[in-house]
């Protein structure tokens, strides 16, 4: 038996370091703040010449925050390496670590996640500038694909993703906001980018009013905006995101 629980231990231990050594590390240092970035990414397996690739940006959530720079990886990680995925829809993915103590999208914690208790109109956190300036860098490249950028993040990353794309609504080709919150007032600027929505009804840590003004707020400006709610299902709403059907199949069909 401890043989046996043994080899389990291991293989479960050699599973999760494959999963994180099959991104690479980065390192980003913003040249207008100094500020540093952590980040994982991936690129695609078989790169083209004079092809150009989309660029994925996941944002973790709070309890992902550090130094390590592997565990923003936890959750959406996996499903990046999906070989069907690697083969069908080969991309750049980058996933960047907040660093601990970094309250995400905005330079203090909030006081209330009510979507009209958020702020309408407020200073970009020095970790949002430094992170713009990493996606701009891979903008830049030859092989990426400027008209296909997507965002997606999750709870604290949600709401940074709702900051990303109201700050710069031309970068993004499609947003997806999981169990995520902003003032509905800031989307104005993001109408014009694709977004899905995900929460889960029974969430007290993000409640469902983020997800559902957003959604209300983009309809009424005339957005492509989807918004979907899953019955009984807590702050954990990442999971049956993931899994919904055409999860990768909507978010790869977007372009500007």
């Amino acid at each position: 038996m401890k043989r046996i629980t043994l080899l389990i231990a291991i293989l479960l231990s050699a599973s999760t370091l494959w999963g994180e050594e099959s991104y690479q590390r980065g390192k980003f240092t913003s040249p207008t703040t100094s500020d540093t970035l952590l980040y994982r990414y991936l690129t695609p397996e078989n790169i083209k010449k004079g092809k150009k690739y989309p660029l994925v940006i996941f944002l973790h959530g709070s309890g992902e925050r550090g130094n390590d720079n592997k565990a923003q990886l936890l959750h959406g990680g996996e499903m990046f390496l999906n070989p069907v995925y690697r083969e069908k829809y080969p991309a750049y993915v980058i996933f960047p670590q907040c660093p601990e103590g970094v309250p995400g999208a905005y330079i203090k914690p909030l006081e209330t996640l009510k979507p009209d208790g958020m702020p309408e109109n407020p200073p970009i956190a020095p970790i949002m500038q430094t992170l713009k300036e990493l996606i701009d860098s891979y903008i830049a490249l030859p092989s990426v694909d400027s008209r296909k950028v997507y965002i997606i993040g999750l709870s604290m990353g949600g709401m940074a993703t709702f900051d990303m794309v109201c700050r710069f609504p031309d970068t993004f080709a499609a947003a997806i906001p999981i169990c995520g919150s902003v003032n509905p007032k800031r989307l104005v600027s993001a109408k014009n980018v694709s977004f899905r929505l995900f929460h889960g009804d029974a969430d007290k840590a993000v409640t469902t009013e983020g997800s559902r003004e957003a959604y209300k707020a983009l309809r009424a400006m005339g957005g492509d905006v989807e918004y979907i709610e899953f019955a009984g299902c807590t702050h954990n709403s990442w999971n049956p995101a993931f899994n919904y059907p055409d999860f990768m199949e909507w978010l790869f069909s977007q372009k500007k």
